[in-house]
């Protein structure tokens, strides 16, 4: 049986912690689930770790649909989100309706934008019509250009103060849940405190509902340096699914992250 947005949330409201990795394809997803992965997320990410852009900008939606496609066939047990690539929804709510549409029709059973305020309506639109969305908040990958790299988030008073509107702005909207990238841990602790559903945090510290990695960070293999919030769980394990069952074990018992992997 797979499992629900409903029981995700009842498994953060009874302190069980989430453990949530992006995937791409059906042998993975498989090897995720039988390692008791929580959450797979079909990420843009694949424009960087699977296609070797060097941002997540050049995705397009087929290719996202496509790969949701791979990755449901061999998920049966966990929840499945696909992000909807830079291009697929910023400029209307219609069209982030259609997108989400091809998205969940791939077999996703939520989607998740990156932004803020400026996503309400849209976030509004999609809810209301019964898809369910994942926000994203912090380091937004898909507007690395506006955020001059890949920098720290939420840093000023007046920063983290706009994210915590932002966020429950976006609760108030219809999230279901929430991603928070590269924000310092003790604002991520009080958001995942503040708002009334789950939150996933990669570079966000322990304070969170659950945690998230790119599947190849936590193998070792993605080239070139490591962000600071990456481990690498290969090191010590004899398999691939040892190292997933190690990250999964990892998160639900508070190890990781651990202070080095925190800002």
């Amino acid at each position: 049986m797979r499992l629900s947005i409903p029981a995700l949330a009842k498994k953060a409201r009874e302190g069980e912690k989430i453990a949530m990795l992006t995937c791409y394809d059906a042998s993975f997803a498989a090897t995720m689930e039988a390692a008791g992965v929580d959450v797979l997320l079909v990420g843009d990410s694949l424009g960087m770790v699977v296609q070797g852009h060097d941002s997540t900008l050049p995705v397009t939606l087929e290719q996202l649909v496509y790969h949701t496609r791979c990755t449901a066939r061999g998920s049966q047990q966990a929840l499945l989100i696909g992000d909807l690539p830079f291009g697929s929804y910023q400029a209307s709510a219609e069209q982030a309706y259609r997108s989400s549409a091809e998205v969940m029709a791939a077999g996703a059973q939520m989607v998740k934008l990156e932004g803020g305020d400026w996503l309400l309506p849209t976030v509004e639109f999609l809810t209301r019509r019964g898809i369910p969305v994942c926000g994203h908040l912090g380091l937004q990958p898909q507007s690395v250009h506006q955020l001059g790299g890949y920098r720290v988030q939420g840093k000023t008073p007046e920063a983290a103060q706009q994210m915590q509107k932002d966020a429950q702005a976006l609760v108030d909207a219809g999230i279901g849940l929430l991603v928070l990238e590269a924000i310092p841990a003790t604002l991520a602790t009080q958001l995942t405190q503040a708002i009334s559903v789950p939150t996933i945090g990669i570079g966000a510290g322990p304070g969170c509902s659950g945690q998230v990695l790119v599947i190849h960070d936590m193998l070792g293999i993605y080239p070139g340096k490591s962000a600071r919030f990456v481990r690498n769980f290969m090191l010590g394990a004899s398999s691939i699914q040892g190292a997933i069952e190690a990250y999964v074990k990892a998160v639900k018992s508070g190890e990781f992250p651990a202070p080095e992997h925190c800002f």
